[in-house]
């Protein structure tokens, strides 16, 4: 019986939260890192087809965003810090891009699952806009979450298995190094 009182413990100590955040390739690196993480699925939300494929959401006719589900535990990280990464990882002021990456699968969004996690989104996003944090206004969508499509497996942990791949130099490290000396005291162990 006390195992069983610990799993629904420690589950009540989980909260997830879908993000997008263009290329969800980069943002799955980063927040693997994050100290408190439980787990980071790449896949796609925000769009009308069932069960997209990779192809199907890149052609920009889905309406799906490129997304990482996390799983935090609330214990060792929240969710002001998940944003806190969110906005300082990708560039939220431009609209349906990030990088040379262009369409409305790249939207930046934030996928609340309730009012607690959609006042979050919306008060640091007035906080950055107020604080001129970026020289142009924040454009991040805050959209009702309603289904997760878990992206093919060759996407899942893409950077730690093609670490040496052009994308991967040129992209991906970049954000993962800025990352790292920003946020260098919330790194995994």
């Amino acid at each position: 019986m006390t195992g069983q009182n610990n799993s629904k413990k420690n589950n009540s100590n989980l909260e997830t939260i879908t993000l997008g955040a263009g290329c969800y390739w980069c943002v799955e690196a980063i927040f693997e890192n994050l100290e408190g993480v439980k787990t980071v699925v790449s896949g796609f939300s925000g769009g009308k087809t069932v069960n997209p494929s990779y192809e199907e959401v890149c052609t920009g006719k889905t309406g799906h965003a490129e997304v990482v589900q996390i799983t935090f535990d609330k214990t060792k990280t929240n969710l002001e810090e998940i944003l806190k990464v969110f906005f300082t990882v990708h560039d939220p002021t431009t609209l349906n891009r990030q990088g040379a990456d262009v369409g409305t699968q790249y939207r930046s969004s934030i996928f609340y699952r309730n009012e607690m996690q959609k006042k979050s989104a919306q008060d640091i996003i007035t906080a950055l806009n107020k604080a001129k944090a970026y020289d142009n206004p924040i454009v991040t969508k805050v959209e009702p979450f309603t289904k997760f499509y878990e992206a093919e497996d060759y996407h899942q942990d893409y950077y730690a298995f093609n670490k040496n791949k052009p994308y991967c130099r040129l992209v991906i490290q970049p954000k993962l190094e800025k990352f790292e000396k920003v946020f260098k005291d919330k790194l995994k162990k």
